[in-house]
């Protein structure tokens, strides 16, 4: 039986993103819930300008129960898809067990409908709790092998820092005009979780390509391989190209994205995550080869 929506001492709100007072509620909520600061995105851009949050404050002004909806055009198969995304979804512990999250997900997903979106996409540790809606979970691979011979670069890469000023610049600009970095799966515009998600991870390094106008995510994992983030460009590099650019030449390469537009060829294996990547529309629609969202796009 469906527990009913029990929602006394508390006030409904929605789309407060533009209040401070609430944006800070909601950062106090994922940092008490999931030890995640998302405070420092004001200072890189603020949120999603096409966010839109649902949220039950209690009489202080806290949030007890939050989830957010924003655009998340992705293109799968070729396909850009005209999607939204779901993120932020928490419920302070002492007000589980009302209804509240089950409210505010109906809430988040009438207006995705409203607004027209044929799809609509989250990351989760608990797919059964979205199964009910309609939502699926897609299987996530990244790509292993042997490093490609480093192109002779032009120039060095610069590394960025998002909280410089005009490294920002450069940034935003570059996320405004980026191409999908697979034509499998991929997003098309994720500039604010491209942003937050280099604060919020300190082992992500960002460095520029100037001969290439690309940005470059990466990490090197504690066996020394070269990981391989994000790609933001006009026109994505080639790996050999990347390594090049970074005067780097590791014996071996991972890949978190299908990487059929870097001119290398990995081998697939299942994403060992805890986390799932659901939709909910498309029919039965999956990627037709085996891919994963950048982790840049984890929201």
């Amino acid at each position: 039986m469906e527990r009913r929506l029990n929602s006394a001492g508390l006030t409904f709100r929605q789309d407060y993103f533009d209040d401070s007072a609430g944006w800070a509620a909601l950062v106090r909520l994922l940092q008490d819930i999931f030890s995640i600061d998302i405070g420092p995105l004001r200072k890189l851009g603020g949120p999603d300008p096409t966010s839109m949050p649902f949220g039950w404050f209690d009489a202080a002004g806290e949030l007890a129960a939050n989830i957010s909806a924003f655009a998340l055009p992705f293109v799968i198969n070729g396909r850009i898809v005209n999607a939204a995304g779901l993120q932020s979804g928490a419920v302070r512990p002492q007000w589980r067990g009302r209804g509240l999250y089950r409210h505010l997900t109906v809430k988040a997903l009438d207006w995705c409908e409203q607004q027209g979106f044929e799809a609509v996409i989250l990351y989760t540790d608990k797919p059964s709790l979205y199964e009910p809606y309609g939502f699926r979970s897609i299987p996530l691979h990244r790509y292993e092998g042997a490093a490609p011979a480093p192109s002779t670069p032009g120039a060095p890469a610069l590394p960025l820092s998002p909280t410089n000023a005009d490294d920002l610049d450069l940034l935003q600009s570059l996320l405004k005009a980026r191409s999908p970095v697979s034509t499998t799966l991929s997003v098309t515009t994720n500039a604010a979780m491209f942003l937050i998600n280099t604060q919020l991870d300190p082992d992500i390094r960002v460095s520029f390509l100037k001969d290439q106008k690309a940005v470059i995510a990466w990490k090197i994992d504690e066996a020394g391989r070269f990981n391989l983030l994000d790609v933001v460009a006009a026109e994505i590099p080639t790996l050999a190209a990347i390594l090049g650019g970074l005067e780097m030449a590791p014996a071996a390469v991972e890949v978190f994205f299908r990487p059929d537009k870097l001119g290398w060829a990995g081998v697939p294996r299942p994403l060992e995550s805890g986390t799932r990547l659901m939709l909910k529309g498309l029919g039965d629609v999956a990627p037709a080869s085996p891919a994963m969202l950048s982790p840049m796009a984890d929201f």
